[in-house]
This record gives structure tokens, sequence and C-alpha cells, in this order.
């Protein structure tokens, strides 16, 4: 039986031709800040690959910061540049990934706010206006939600900002931009988005996992927070992972914008069957171009995620609920719970999160199997009610 893996959002496949490019590059062996002759050949290729990841960008070199994934460039995005301010106010959305609204809870002197999101997880972009005001040090909106897929108008808040600053005379607030879940889909421009500071990482795009990247656009106030040398810049102290940047940026490389539409009809073909055979379901987020290529979130009513997920396993059918960050947490998603899902729904939440390999016919596999699960543990449910009563 033919493995179904959907659950992308969490981690890609590593691509081979990615592997194999890390394969090689266990050659380059010396330390990057080492000056020798195999010292000087490995700071060669971390700086090749440096200006990959930076022409993807549309960024200088020297604006491009690697980490160790996605949600440490967030920290120090968020951590490093706060830190720098002291005070003020910082404004977000409540359905941010964990790694951005965790560290803003670790800066008491700074004022949250949180702009409001419609039912589809879209933010009022009126109500970003009246946040920016000259007590507004940085905002910070993820690309693509990696629960519900919702794309924000980034490009849209980018001009607000840079004409408030414009006509202020001010660099700040400065735009912060979570792309981890787009950075496979959507345009990736720096200048086009207009963001001061941008995260993304390799385990969304096919590439090796425990690497990211956070883009500073130069002159942006910044300081490290692993201390110890003068690597990336002095922003993040540690001898590079090569064998990972390199992998980083040859999955860069293979990007392919036709996977996009592709991937696009076979999500809406999804959706349609889900709605058609299971009724009921009820589709988090919103729908068309608005959404994730690669998304689809629904919530079953009187189910629990958990259990589905256990028997499509049976299946060969590998899938999540949410945040594989928060995966094991007993709290409720606070994406849904921000959008307006009604409690009783969200714990039979499910994410189906497609990729380059997923065809029509995995898709009515799914929705095949999903019909005998549902059956099937609603009958266990109802036998259980029987039996305690």
């Amino acid at each position: 039986m033919k493995k179904i893996y959907l659950d992308n959002a969490a981690a890609t496949p590593i691509d081979p031709r990615v592997v194999r490019a890390m394969a090689e590059a266990a050659a380059y062996f010396g330390n990057p800040s080492s000056f020798n002759d195999a010292g000087r050949t490995a700071r060669g290729e971390l700086e090749k690959a440096r200006h990959i990841i930076a022409g993807f960008l549309g960024a200088r070199p020297d604006e491009i910061v690697f980490t160790d994934s996605g949600s440490e460039a967030n920290n120090l995005a968020i951590l490093g540049t706060m830190t720098r301010f002291g005070s003020g106010r910082i404004v977000t959305t409540p359905i941010e990934h964990p790694s951005v609204l965790g560290p803003l809870r670790k800066l008491p002197k700074l004022k949250i706010g949180y702009l409001k999101v419609d039912s589809s997880g879209r933010i009022d972009v009126s109500g970003l206006e009246k946040t920016l005001t000259p007590g507004c040090r940085m905002i910070s909106v993820m690309y693509a939600n990696n629960e519900i897929g919702t794309i924000e108008p980034i490009r849209k808040i980018g001009r607000m900002i840079g004409q408030y600053r414009n006509k202020k005379s001010s660099d700040r607030p400065l735009f912060h931009v979570d792309a981890c879940q787009a950075a496979g889909y959507l345009d990736m421009n720096v200048q086009r988005l207009g963001a001061d500071l941008l995260t993304f990482n390799g385990s969304k795009i096919y590439g090796p996992h425990g690497i990211g990247a956070l883009y500073i656009r130069r002159g942006t106030p910044i300081q490290p927070l692993i201390i110890g040398g003068g690597q990336e810049h002095g922003l993040r102290a540690g001898t590079e992972n090569l064998q990972a940047i390199i992998g980083f940026a040859k999955a860069v490389t293979l990007i392919g914008k036709n996977d996009t539409k592709t991937i696009a009809l076979i999500r809406d073909y999804a959706i349609a069957q889900l709605q058609k055979k299971l009724p009921g379901i009820i589709l988090n987020g919103p729908i068309g171009d608005e959404r994730l290529a690669n998304n689809i979130n629904i919530c079953i009513p009187g189910l629990e995620s958990e259990a589905i997920l256990l028997e499509l396993d049976k299946y060969g059918i590998s899938a999540g609920s949410g945040s594989a960050c928060t995966a094991h947490s007993v709290e409720p998603s606070h994406v849904l719970k921000a959008i307006g899902v009604p409690a009783k729904y969200i714990n039979g939440a499910l994410r189906f999160s497609l990729g380059r390999d997923t065809t029509k016919a995995d898709m009515d596999r799914l929705v095949g199997a999903l019909e005998r699960v549902f059956k099937d543990l609603r009958r266990r449910y109802q036998n259980k009610t029987t039996k305690a009563s």
C-alpha cells in the first residue's frame, strides 16, 4: 500500500538532490572562521550559499543570517530588535506561530496590540492604520498561516508602513514577516513585500531540518541572542552548519513556480470531494487564491482529531491537526479560537497539507478512508455511550 504523506506544513521530505548536495558538502570539513586552506574553502562554500539565499529574497548577502530553525529566526527578529528599544508598542495578530507569540510575552516593558482577524483569518487592514503611531516599534504579521492557510496582504501592509514612515521621516515601525509556510509558494522578494525582517527555513521547502534564515535589512537595530563568537555578522555565535546551509540553498534553487498551480488544483478538487462525501464538515480558512496552495483544514463535529489521525495511519495516510510545534499540547488551537470556530468543533480539527507528489488519486483515497473512519468511530462512540447508560 502506497504511503500518502499529507503533513508537509509540518515538514517536507528532503529532496534527493538536496541529499546529494549535502553529501558532497561533507568534503568541506573546515571551520569557515579558520584562516587556513580548509577553512577558506568552507568559507567560500558558505558564502556561495548565502548569495543563493539572498538572490531568492532579492536581498544583499550581508543581510542574511543563518539560524538553527525558523523558530530561532523568529526569536532573533522579535527579541533581538525589541530589546534594543526597551519600551514601546509592538503589533501582531492572534494567529501567529508560537515562535512569535511566545517571545512577545518575554518583553514585559513592551505593550502588545493584536490586529483583528475575520472568520477566514484575514487581518483588518483598516485597523492596522490606527496602530501606526510614534510609539509603535514593530509590526509582525505571518505571510501564510501554518494551520488554516490564510495568505495575508503583506505587500499592502508593507506599503502602508512605508508610507507612514516616509510621512513621519522615521524608520519605525519595523516590519517583520514570518514566511516559513510561504517560501515554496509565494513571492518572497523582500523589496516588493516591504519587509525589514523576514524568516524562513529549510524543512518547509524540501530542504534539511534544523536550518533557517533571517533577512535583516541593512541598518535595522538588532542584537544577538546567542553570544560567544563573531559568526553571522556577529548576530549568531557558533560554527555554521555548513552541510545544512548548502542543502538549504540547494532546496531554494529547486522551488518551482508550476508546483503552486498544480497543487492548488488538487487542493480545490479535494475540498470539493470532502464537502460532497462528508456532509457536516467545516472548512476553516478562506477559499481560492487567498488560501495557501497546499492547505486544507477542516473540523469534524463529534469526533476528536487524535483518534482520526491514528485511524488514518492504518490506511497509510499521514496528516496533522494543526501546528506541529503544539501537537502534543492539550490546549485547543489558538488559531481556530481566534477565527471564531465553536469550541465543540475545535477538538475535531484536521490539517491536510499537500506536497509535490500529491495526486488526485491520493485525495480520492483520503476521502474514502475518512468516510470509513468516521463511520467506524461514530459507531464506537455510540456503543460506548449505550454501555455507559
